[in-house]
């Protein structure tokens, strides 16, 4: 008896850590009210029962009672176990009675359980009561909205402020956060000051559903990780998908995200991917956009030129120059910009990402009906090197200027040198450059030189600015394009198609800069425009949207029929001037271009 006791729990151990092992690498670690720690403690409460059978047994008599009284015993010395209660040198005594061979192997099992069994179970009770002060202030919060971090940053620190300081009754839970990090971090303080949960355990470990499903789930995977922020995405739209009013902002700029969240089941929640440099530049162009109309360069007494200057094209001058291209897009404006890269395939580039934008036919061309601009792209020139400032002087004439050069130090020290060099022309652009660290951009404001000369630049795309609740949650600018989707499409496709979500958005943002430029009846309804006005709209609104689809990288089909237009290939049957357009597409340009 003594052996197959010896065998049976040995195995038996070795079973249970295999499993809980395997498990952990498994999506039933994080399905609602399974724990690990539970199969830890049955598996060992057995293996602790099998090892006392043959010590109980030894003591009693053999019959029907003693046998009921040697499972008693046993089962409760294995409880016993886990608490270190068990007197360890009574027993050994009785093990030192087994047979020779089994007996040390039987007293060193035993010891190991002695000393493991405990120190697990100490670690589950502190564990436990680390997180019961945040299970309770959780509960007690079941009626109210609820914010929830995947982890604690620079990012998410500023977005959960702004969200606790504009609306005092929001919940706001940071999860996965660890003693070390409360010692360390610059920012437990300030959040635990505005009452901000925190969950020691990490995001799957907590059930969050138990909450009232009249009130908002919001979950936040914003790790500096982009592909851990789309893994704990995907897994909460797993965990959570059949829960009513919950939403999720998966924080993630890379191009495979948005078309992996396209394809998932996302059931009832609402999914967004929040491209931070998208974002920046269409939270920016909505509220300040109106600039480069008013800044542009009188031209013959009539049109004006909105020209151009975007040194860097890194993501966000990649983004800004997409964007003007179709948001510069009105009547009497033309449209110029130049872009400048130290990268030698800068143009080659871009080319792969908008091929019909930077086009000959279409770059440089006057065609009416169709969208009018000028790009030039100057790859290989260093902001260092004197060639980019003789660049600079042959342009000459610039209306606005972004800076994005991927390191905040060089952004603000190339902006002060252009100041500098079109002061020097008798030239006074608009100049904007990013500056992500919110303290630098504060010190910076009202720069001024030695002779007290403001240098008049316009710093964004701080972290402050950014992360914060009107750009990421419920924004005027998102709002008024899910109002714009509506005319056309049904709501669940706004949130879950990207494509719908982006082309909403940036006919929104030209909306509002064509009624702040006075184009006859764009602050009108479809049904009270005259004839006149009718086809205004509908020619201006099809030359911004064919400027926007190249730039989002479609092309020509190859023909007016609507069947050869492709998605997948990203091929449409309407880039095409406004005249060749059907009756029934030219509603559609005045049903989207007005409010």
């Amino acid at each position: 008896m003594w052996g197959i006791c010896l065998n049976l729990s040995i195995s038996i151990a070795l079973i249970v850590l295999i499993a809980i092992v395997v498990l952990s690498f498994t999506k039933i670690a994080t399905k609602k009210r399974f724990n690990l720690n539970y199969l830890f403690i049955i598996g060992f409460f057995i293996v602790g029962f099998i090892l006392f059978l043959p010590i109980f047994s030894f003591r009693t008599k053999n019959d029907s009672l003693s046998i009921f009284q040697t499972i008693v015993l046993s089962c409760m010395n294995a409880l016993k176990l886990f608490v270190s209660g068990c007197e360890y040198g009574d027993i050994s005594e009785i093990i030192a009675l087994a047979p020779q061979n089994i007996a040390f192997v039987y007293q060193i099992w035993f010891l190991l359980l002695f000393i493991f069994t405990p120190v697990y179970t100490i670690g589950f009770i502190l564990s436990f009561f680390k997180n019961i002060r945040a299970r309770i202030q959780y509960l007690a919060s079941w009626n109210k909205d609820v914010y929830i971090f995947s982890s604690l940053n620079e990012k998410s620190f500023n977005l959960a402020k702004d969200i606790k300081l504009n609306n005092k009754k929001a919940v706001v839970v940071f999860t996965g956060f660890d003693k070390n990090e409360e010692k360390n971090s610059p920012y437990i303080f300030d959040l635990q000051a505005i009452g901000c949960i925190f969950f020691y355990k990490n995001l799957f470990s907590i059930d969050f559903s138990n909450h009232s499903q009249k009130r908002k789930i919001t979950f936040f995977t914003i790790d500096f990780d982009e592909s851990k922020n789309l893994k704990d995405g995907l897994k909460i739209i797993d965990t959570y998908k059949h829960i009513n009013n919950v939403n999720l902002y998966i924080f993630s700029t890379q191009i495979d995200s948005g078309l992996l969240l396209a394809s998932a089941n996302k059931g009832k929640i609402n999914v967004r991917r929040i491209n931070e440099v998208q974002s920046l530049i269409s939270s920016h162009i909505y509220e300040n956009g109106k600039t480069l109309f008013e800044s542009a360069i009188e031209k013959n007494g009539t049109d004006k030129e909105i020209s151009v200057l975007i040194v860097g094209l890194g993501k966000y001058g990649t983004e800004m120059l997409k964007t003007l291209s179709w948001y510069c897009q009105m009547d009497g404006y033309h449209l110029t910009i130049n872009a400048f890269d130290k990268q030698e395939n800068a143009l080659e580039k871009l080319k792969g990402i908008a091929p019909e934008l930077l086009s000959t036919k279409y770059n440089g061309k006057e065609i009416d009906g169709e969208a009018r601009y000028k790009i030039n792209v100057y790859s290989g020139i260093n902001v260092k090197e004197q060639t980019f400032k003789y660049k600079i002087e042959e342009i000459k004439e610039v209306s606005y200027v972004f800076v994005c050069l991927g390191d905040d130090n060089l952004n603000i020290e190339t902006a002060i040198e252009l100041r500098s060099l079109f002061e020097r022309i008798h030239t006074h652009p608009i100049i904007q450059t990013i500056v992500n660290n919110s303290l630098q951009k504060k010190s910076l404001q009202n720069l001024k030189n030695y002779s007290g000369q403001d240098f008049d630049i316009d710093y964004i795309g701080d972290i402050e600015s950014i992360y914060c609740q009107k750009v990421i949650i419920n924004s005027e600018l998102e709002q008024k394009a899910l109002k714009q989707h509506l005319k056309w499409g049904k709501e669940e496709e706004f949130w879950n198609y990207e494509y719908n979500y982006r082309s909403s958005l940036a006919t929104t943002i030209h909306l509002k800069a064509r009624i702040m430029c006075g184009i006859k009846g764009a602050h009108k309804k479809t049904n009270q425009l005259t004839d006149e006005e009718k086809v205004i709209i509908e020619k201006l609104e099809h030359r911004r949207w064919n400027a926007y689809m190249r730039s989002e990288g479609y092309v020509y089909s190859g023909s007016l029929d609507e069947k050869s237009r492709n998605n997948l290939a990203k091929t449409h049957h309407n880039l095409v001037p406004y005249d060749l357009l059907s009756q029934k597409d030219k509603k559609k340009d005045s049903d989207i271009g007005t409010i």
